[in-house]
């Protein structure tokens, strides 16, 4: 094009108008802006070949890679990612618990992509990711709370049990290039209607035995107690007849007439007991004396 041509090119302010719209054209297809909260995979003919601003633990802003970068037009494609925290809600999940409690429990996930490029290759993206994860999830709270009581979650043990399903449920996200962040329980209750009505009853049921057992055990221990006493004071007696046979012969005796001689409980105290016996009955030898004997 010869100088005369080129100046009159430059004066048609149609062609103006197209040499800029083309200038634009090719500066958004050579440069792109990866903002903070973004992670960028950028793909040669079909081929991811890198990855900008990746999420680094303990990262500062300012220093992470986003910004303005250069590609080459027309032959690259940069595909965006979320980078801060994502959530996923799971409602109405029936579990069955270890003491065979059905509960409807609402909980929610925090995850976050690691891995950008693999999570695309295997979900599609971040709609994808959190389809994926929620069966997952579901499947995990379900085993985890199968192991253990309706009532640990009411009790401190709950945080360990979150920490559970947080560490099972990470090790299958990460298929998907995706870390679990926290994991919590909205809510769990029993379902209303007759279920519920049935869950209080054996809970009712399940306290009367433990009452049961309780005081079959107390009666237990109370046997052997009073076996113990017995058994000891059996050979404080054995002992006794052995270095004194009248002494332990006069006690017997005496603890015999006090049981024989004393008004029954209840009884009038003034009333008279008749004892008909003959003068040598031994068992009122006691009464006449060493002298006697």
């Amino acid at each position: 094009m010869n100088a005369p041509s080129y100046r009159a090119l430059l004066r048609n302010p149609v062609a103006i108008g197209i040499i800029a719209l083309l200038a634009v054209i090719l500066l958004a297809a050579t440069f792109t802006v990866v903002p903070e909260t973004r992670q960028a995979v950028v793909y040669r003919l079909g081929q991811p070949i890198r990855v900008v601003n990746r999420y680094q633990p303990g990262e500062q802003p300012g220093q992470t890679g986003a910004g303005l970068i250069a590609r080459i037009p027309f032959i690259d494609r940069v595909r965006f990612v979320e980078k801060r925290v994502l959530d996923l809600d799971l409602e109405n999940s029936s579990v069955l618990s270890t003491d065979q409690r059905r509960l409807n429990v609402d909980a929610f996930a925090r995850f976050r992509v690691v891995d950008p490029q693999r999570m695309l290759a295997t979900t599609g993206g971040e709609e994808g990711v959190a389809t994926q994860l929620l069966p997952l999830f579901g499947s995990t709270l379900r085993n985890e709370l199968g192991k253990v009581r309706f009532a640990t979650l009411l009790s401190p043990e709950r945080g360990q049990i979150m920490d559970a399903i947080q560490a099972g449920l990470d090790v299958r996200a990460r298929r998907y290039g995706v870390q679990i962040v926290d994991v919590r329980i909205k809510q769990a209750e029993l379902p209303e209607g007759t279920p519920l009505q049935s869950v209080l009853d054996q809970m009712a049921t399940a306290r009367q035995q433990e009452a049961i057992t309780i005081a079959a055990e107390g009666q237990r221990r109370a046997q052997v107690v009073q076996a113990d006493a017995d058994a000891g004071a059996a050979r404080i007696y054995a002992e006794s007849f052995g270095k004194d046979a009248d002494f332990y012969d006069f006690y017997r005796a005496m603890q015999s007439y006090r049981r024989t001689f004393t008004p029954p409980q209840g009884g009038d105290p003034n009333g008279a007991t008749n004892f008909v016996l003959s003068p040598n009955n031994s068992y009122l030898r006691q009464f006449e004396g060493r002298s006697g004997r």
